[in-house]
């Protein structure tokens, strides 16, 4: 591990532990030609995972992306920031665990529908409207009696 302050090469650890999301380990070291100490990272290389668009360009997954939509959605609603990233990570979790390297919006869109209705009826109403683009009131007024019936 090359040393951030003299570039030697060099370094022994001297703690290790998990880091918060335990899916990376901590480790602090020191160096052995300048004797700071600094804070590494260790993280498991994960396959990227493609999105492909409604208008067929594939993309990177960006999990930002949907944490931005989420806020968006629930905007105004006294649902806390933590709430929505369990929210992301659950989903990442999900398409990672599928052992699939391509997924469409669409998927994803469903999937954040999903978690949605159990968590917030008018988060779910703001980010269904954008997703599913309902092309009139009456298609957006049937979602609504849809969710009122349950």
């Amino acid at each position: 591990m090359k040393c951030p302050y003299c570039g030697a090469q060099g370094s022994r650890v001297l703690d290790s532990r998990a880091a918060r999301d335990t899916a990376a380990i901590r480790r602090r070291r020191e160096c052995s030609r300048c004797g700071k100490r600094f804070t590494t990272m260790e993280k498991v290389e994960e396959e990227p995972i493609v999105v492909i668009k409604r208008d067929g360009r594939r993309e990177l997954f960006d999990s930002g992306k949907i944490l931005k939509g989420l806020l968006l959605a629930g905007q105004k609603r006294n649902i806390p920031l933590t709430r929505w990233q369990e929210v992301v990570e659950s989903i990442e979790q999900e398409l990672r665990s599928s052992n699939t390297r391509e997924v469409t919006a669409e998927t994803i869109g469903s999937m954040i529908l999903r978690e949605l209705r159990q968590i917030d009826e008018v988060a779910y109403v703001r980010f269904a409207s954008v997703f599913r683009q309902f092309p009139d009131v009456a298609t957006f007024r049937a979602e609504l009696d849809e969710i009122l019936k349950k």
